[in-house]
């Protein structure tokens, strides 16, 4: 049995508008992208006008056949913090087997990342100066219960939730919970 991209939170209108967006750049019909993706001209139709249940491998097929990345084809534009509980996101599935990928971040074209596993204790909580400028904080708890996020909007995040913030402004990481671990990534354009 096929599973498929549809999980009730699927971003079938960032696709389809990718998809869009991306054959446009290319200059290449609908026929031509369909074809070199290995997938029905009907099936790619239907993708670019928001309907369909399209599989990871066809997401797949279609980026490697438009040239992209796999997040630039469902990640939606974000704002300027951005959280995502453990249990939300766009999911994905293969088509064999028991396995879901959820993209939380994509990485913009020429940045760099560093990534930390952070451990914390309840208490005052860390305070941090603004980074460079143009630094992005992205953090996913992996236990207990902590306030991140800009200094003047933590956002109270439990195991699994994502947030996502602006690392150039004043920014807090505060425990709430004995055991409480992270994994941070720091983002450089």
């Amino acid at each position: 049995m096929e599973r498929t991209l549809m999980d009730g939170k699927a971003p079938l209108e960032v696709i389809a508008s990718s998809l869009r967006r991306e054959r446009a750049r290319t200059g290449l019909s609908l026929t031509e992208v369909a074809k070199r993706a290995g997938v029905a001209k009907s099936t790619l139709s239907q993708l670019e006008s928001g309907t369909g249940n399209p599989s990871v491998e066809t997401l797949w097929a279609l980026c490697v056949a438009l040239d992209i990345q796999f997040g630039q084809l469902v990640d939606p534009p974000k704002p300027r913090v951005q959280v995502i509980r453990a249990d939300e996101g766009p999911a994905v599935y293969t088509e064999h087997g028991d396995y879901s990928a959820t993209l939380v971040a994509s990485c913009p074209p020429n940045t760099r990342r560093d990534v930390y596993r952070i451990v914390v204790a309840p208490g005052p909580g860390r305070n941090s100066d603004p980074h460079m400028p143009g630094v992005v904080e992205h953090v996913v708890l992996s236990t207990g219960r902590a306030l991140v996020g800009p200094t003047d909007e933590p956002v109270e995040l439990h195991p699994g939730d994502y947030i996502a913030y602006p690392g150039d402004l004043p920014h807090t990481f505060q425990a709430l919970e004995p055991g409480t671990t992270a994994v941070l990534l720091s983002e450089y354009s």
